[in-house]
C-alpha cells in the first residue's frame, strides 16, 4: 500500500516567537523549519497501514521555502521512504487553495492509494487544504479521523464529531485527516536518523508540476491579510451566589445569550 503523506515545516518555536513580513502580514518562514507536531500523527498512521498491509511505503510531500528540509528529514527518520518538496520563490504569498494545488499535483506523482493530512496546520489553521486536495484530485474526503482501517480496496474511518464518532467508509484512492492521538507517534531512533540523510528528496519547481506561476504565490492568491491583532484577553466570568434564585439568574443569563 502505498500512502502518501502532506507534512508542513513551520518555524521553531512557539506562536509567540512567530515573525510577521510588516508589509504582507504574512508569516516570515526564514531559517531553520520543523516538522509540525500535528503531522508527526498522519507520518505514523500512513507507516502503520504500509506495514500492516504487508508492503508499500510512505511518501512525503510537503511546500516550504529555501529549499528547506529539516522537518522532512525528521519524517523520513520515522520511517517514511522519501519525500517530494516543492520550493520556489513564485509560491510566497500563496493562500489556502493555492498551497492545495501545488500539493495535489505533486501527490499525482506519487499516485497514491491513501492520502493523509493533518486536520490543521499549527500556524495556520485554515483547516481547508485536505477537503480542497481531495475535490483537485477527484477523491473522497473524510476528515477529523479518530480512526483509521483499511479492508481491500475501503478504507473505514471512525470520524470524530461533538457526540462521538461517525462510522464512514470510502473506497481507495481517498484523502483522510487524522486528529491528534489517532495513532501515538514513534520517537526516530539513532539507526533511523542516520538512515534518513540518505533517503531521496525530490525538489521541483512551479514548472515541473505543469502550474502556471501566475495561478499560485501572491500573484494567483484569492485572499489577503489586511491586518493581523492579538487576540482578546479572557474577560472575568461572572460568580452566582445561591441565595435561593441562582436558577432564575442562569435562566435570565441564557435568555440574554438567546440559548433559550
Amino acid at each position: 500500500m502505498n500512502v502518501v503523506v502532506c507534512v508542513k515545516q513551520i518555524p521553531d518555536g512557539d506562536q509567540s516567537t512567530y515573525k510577521l513580513d510588516p508589509t504582507s502580514h504574512n508569516l516570515v518562514r526564514d531559517g531553520k523549519l520543523i516538522l509540525d507536531d500535528s503531522d508527526s500523527y498522519g507520518v505514523e498512521m500512513g507507516l502503520q497501514l504500509a506495514e500492516q498491509a504487508g508492503g508499500g511505503e510512505v511518501t512525503l510531500v510537503s511546500m516550504a521555502p529555501n529549499s528547506e528540509t529539516s522537518g522532512l528529514r525528521t519524517a523520513l527518520a520515522m520511517g517514511a521512504a522519501r519525500a517530494i518538496l516543492v520550493s520556489d520563490a513564485a509560491l510566497a504569498g500563496s493562500d489556502a487553495l493555492s498551497t492545495a494545488k501545488v500539493l495535489a499535483a505533486a501527490i499525482k506523482r506519487a499516485a497514491p492509494d491513501l492520502v493523509i493530512t493533518a486536520t490543521e496546520s499549527s500556524d495556520g489553521y485554515t483547516g481547508t487544504i485536505p477537503v480542497q486536495i481531495a475535490e483537485l484530485l477527484g477523491m473522497p474526503s473524510v476528515t477529523f479521523s479518530k480512526k483509521v482501517t483499511v479492508n481491500g480496496d475501503k478504507v473505514t474511518v471512525e470520524r470524530q464529531t461533538e457526540e462521538g464518532y461517525d462510522e464512514v467508509e470510502v473506497p481507495l484512492p481517498a484523502v483522510i485527516s487524522v486528529t491528534a492521538g489517532v495513532v501515538e507517534p514513534r520517537y526516530p531512533s539513532f539507526k533511523g536518523i542516520m538512515a534518513a540523510k540518505g533517503k531521496p528528496v525530490e525538489e521541483l519547481k512551479v514548472a515541473d508540476l505543469g502550474l502556471d506561476a501566475t495561478s499560485v504565490g501572491a500573484a494567483g492568491a484569492g485572499q489577503e491579510v489586511t491586518s493581523v491583532v492579538p487576540a482578546e484577553a479572557r474577560k472575568a466570568g461572572e460568580i452566582v451566589v445561591d441565595e435561593g434564585d441562582a436558577y432564575q439568574q442562569i435562566i435570565n443569563y441564557l435568555e440574554q445569550l438567546k440559548v433559550i
